[in-house]
């Protein structure tokens, strides 16, 4: 029997309580190297609440978050970047004043760890790191299809491609596991047809497992190889697209009965 891939992301009895809410109850993950697994659900089914527990914008109730077997429950979200976990949200966060270029290279900081009194006088550690930086985020940009918008401002590209940027530089913190937090909002059909490419592409070039939250019923069982489904904070399905389709608890919960 073959090996199975390496286990890089998993929850264990995970759980999110705000005062007598419970947002996400008793979360169970496992995601594998490489692989594409999404996480679907009505609005308000805990979703981005696992999501943040997962990058340590808030600290759990219950249970633990294990990144490649080691346990990062509570660690801060930068700690937990610098491991290898990045994010996007489901509200594009650009810097509006910044060029599409500039906003990949903040992605980059982690990289350029020379210290303060370093980056302060300019001394040649730091011109090296930073010149290194922006030759990465120029290759990123060329990677993803935008390296011809480089000195535009951020803010002023259309959706679609903001939203790459916004990967783009998620991907300067070179990470291992990337969780995109609906990529396909706001976009329309041939965006959201071109995002499913763009995701296994990136996927693919970038030695990446990916983690997803989308609504879009299209882009998730088209990209994804495996989901889980949460309702009122609660798992009530898990498997490949097709077994999810097919789920009365899903359809009743979430799909809509026909």
């Amino acid at each position: 029997m073959p090996e199975l891939p390496e286990l890089m992301l998993s929850t264990s009895h995970l759980t999110m309580r705000f005062g007598g809410l419970i947002a996400v109850s008793d979360f169970n993950l496992e995601i594998r190297k490489n692989e594409i697994v999404g996480l679907i659900g009505p609005n308000g089914a805990g979703k981005t609440t696992a999501f943040n527990v997962i990058t340590g914008m808030l600290v759990p109730s219950e249970g633990k978050v294990l990144f490649k077997g080691k346990d990062i429950t509570g660690l801060k979200p930068h700690s937990i970047t610098a491991l290898g976990i990045a994010r996007t949200f489901q509200n594009i966060r650009l810097f509006k004043e910044m060029s599409v270029l500039e906003n990949v290279l903040v992605g980059c900081d982690l990289s350029i760890n020379t210290g303060i009194l370093a980056a302060t006088l300019h001394l040649p550690g730091y011109r090296t790191r930073e010149s290194e930086a922006r030759r990465f985020s120029v290759e990123l940009l060329e990677q993803v299809g935008l390296a011809h918008l480089a000195n535009e401002k951020g803010t002023s590209l259309p959706y679609g491609q903001q939203r790459r940027l916004e990967i783009a530089r998620a991907l300067a913190t070179k990470p291992k596991i990337l969780l995109l937090d609906e990529p396909a909002a706001g976009m329309n059909p041939q965006e959201s047809f071109e995002l499913m490419d763009f995701i296994r592409k990136i996927r693919d070039e970038f030695d990446l497992t990916i983690f997803l939250i989308e609504h879009h019923m299209q882009v998730v069982m088209g990209v994804c190889e495996r989901m889980y489904v949460l309702d009122y904070g609660i798992t009530i399905a898990q498997g490949n697209p097709s077994s999810i389709q097919k789920n009365p608890k899903v359809i009743e919960a979430y799909l809509g009965v026909d």
